[in-house]
């Protein structure tokens, strides 16, 4: 069974600074809530599945206590740039170096999973990003082939493969919908 991240509480003081620091980054509004004593504001990151939400009346936890929540970024400068321009204040960009440690600047073989900067809220709940240009294998993000075209032409290519494997297997493949499935995750073509 799926089990998919939504929500991430963030502890604040005040919902109405909160809400505008986020609408600023041009995180998506999608819903401010009352429900009697309780506020509830949920926000989306542009092309996150997850959304936040902070409010009144829904934790106890300490305003600015949550650290480290990951922001996944293909590019990393160009992310910083963005968030900069809507006025937060981002860090530098940073990478880990061969000990481990926080070294400035970006990773100088850019690896995927090793480039980094982050930015707080007004409350200092702190934000990481990330930058990833290619997955762990296994790792499903999205399958996106760009086009009707590209799509079509992945689907020729499963069903070539696909053919072959039921040569190779010499039954026909009722799970055939999961082989393609997978088989075009691997070679999506964005």
């Amino acid at each position: 069974m799926d089990m998919k991240l939504e929500v991430v509480v963030l502890p604040v003081t005040d919902v109405d600074r909160t809400k505008h620091f986020y609408k600023t980054l041009g995180w998506r509004e999608d819903a401010d809530i009352v429900f009697g004593d309780t506020r509830v504001v949920q926000l989306t990151p542009p092309g996150s599945a997850a959304s936040v939400q902070f409010g009144s009346g829904l934790t106890d936890v300490a305003p600015g206590s949550v650290r480290g929540t990951y922001l996944v970024v293909d590019d990393i400068e160009a992310a910083r740039k963005e968030l900069a321009g809507h006025g937060a204040d981002v860090t530098e960009v940073f990478h880990r170096d061969a000990t481990g440690a926080f070294a400035p600047g970006i990773h100088p073989d850019r690896g995927t999973y090793s480039s980094f900067a982050s930015f707080s809220d007004p409350d200092g709940n702190t934000w990481l990003l990330q930058e990833i240009t290619t997955r762990l294998p296994g790792r499903v993000d999205g399958v996106t082939y760009g086009s009707t075209q590209k799509l079509e032409q992945g689907l020729r290519e499963a069903a070539a493969a696909h053919g072959e494997h039921e040569k190779e297997t010499g039954q026909y493949d009722e799970e055939w919908p999961t082989w393609y499935a997978q088989y075009m995750a691997q070679h999506q073509d964005a």
